[in-house]
């Protein structure tokens, strides 16, 4: 008994160095599981609803005896510029002549007046206009029918090496304002893209958010607050930015990615309670035909609660 007395404090020291590092591990599996939850957390952007659509029919519908319901095309496959498909299984075109001239257009946003806010997108070719098409958002009178030069931005420098400029758009029915992404400056290395907040009365921006590539745009209220979703376009991954009625810095959240690396998030659409419908084209800075329904890809994503994540999965 007495031999072992003398490694008593052998022992001891191994016990507390032991208990020491266990103690240690169990630290740190501890705060990566909270930094885990706190990152969880900050996806959560709260609960939301199908929002309140504040978008109204143009008025020149009525005027040409087109019933209701109408899709817009923006696809180019037959009909340069925007058609307007109605009647049964959507057989029927609208599609004026005029509103071919400012050439093709990549999406839209429709406000409480029934205007239409398109912006454009260089397709197939690149001609001698092209560029200066991509500075302008261009708006399709509710009243006129008419397509004209909306407003135009100086600060949009569309190139040879990246022909995009103007490229997404969504209205804010809740303070009435555009917002209307561009990524002329961007390049396969830096991330130069702006986010620009417009009052279409004033034709003026309000505010910009800068260094941010985004192919789509949604406003989304939450119980938590305003958040404008941006689809990235240098990564597969949807963002949420925390709208401040102060303005400033707006709180970027990463909420999820899609599978495909190489996928980009073209339309975000809230379709039911906590549940996004998401479309994605494959995009990569180049001059190719973005509109083909063949490379459309559907998905939804769903907040899980329980598991406080969000579910992504394929249509």
């Amino acid at each position: 008994m007495q031999k072992y007395k003398r490694y008593m404090p052998v022992f001891l020291s191994l016990s507390i160095v032991l208990g020491l590092g266990y103690a240690a591990v169990q630290k740190k599996q501890n705060d990566i599981q909270a930094a885990k939850a706190l990152v969880n957390e900050k996806k959560n952007i709260g609960q939301f609803s199908t929002q309140t659509r504040c978008a109204r029919t143009p008025q020149f519908l009525k005027s040409m005896n087109i019933p209701q319901p109408v899709i817009i095309n923006l696809t180019q496959k037959q009909h340069k510029g925007i058609a307007l498909h109605y009647g049964k299984r959507f057989s029927k075109v609208l599609h004026l002549k005029e509103w071919e001239k400012f050439e093709h257009f990549g999406t839209y946003a429709m406000d409480n007046q029934g205007d239409i806010y398109l912006v454009p997108t260089p397709f197939i070719s690149i001609h001698p206009n092209t560029f200066d098409l991509q500075k302008n958002i261009y708006k399709l009178s509710s009243k006129t029918a008419e397509i004209t030069k909306f407003m135009h931005f100086d600060d949009v420098h569309p190139s040879a090496t990246n022909p995009y400029g103007l490229h997404a758009i969504t209205y804010d029915c809740k303070d009435k304002s555009l917002w209307v992404a561009a990524i002329d400056e961007s390049n396969y290395a830096t991330q130069k893209g702006v986010i620009y907040n417009v009052d279409p009365i004033q034709k003026t921006v309000r505010s910009k958010m800068t260094g941010i590539d985004v192919l789509s745009l949604a406003r989304l209220t939450t119980s938590k607050g305003e958040y404008l979703l941006a689809g990235s376009a240098r990564d597969s991954g949807l963002y949420a930015y925390k709208l401040s009625q102060r303005g400033g810095k707006h709180e970027k959240i990463k909420l999820f990615k899609l599978p495909l690396p190489n996928e980009r998030i073209r339309k975000i659409k809230v379709k039911a309670a906590n549940l996004l419908e998401i479309q994605s084209v494959p995009f990569s800075y180049s001059l190719i035909a973005q509109s083909a329904k063949k490379d459309r890809i559907f998905y939804t994503a769903k907040w899980n609660e329980a598991e406080a994540k969000w579910i992504v999965t394929n249509k």
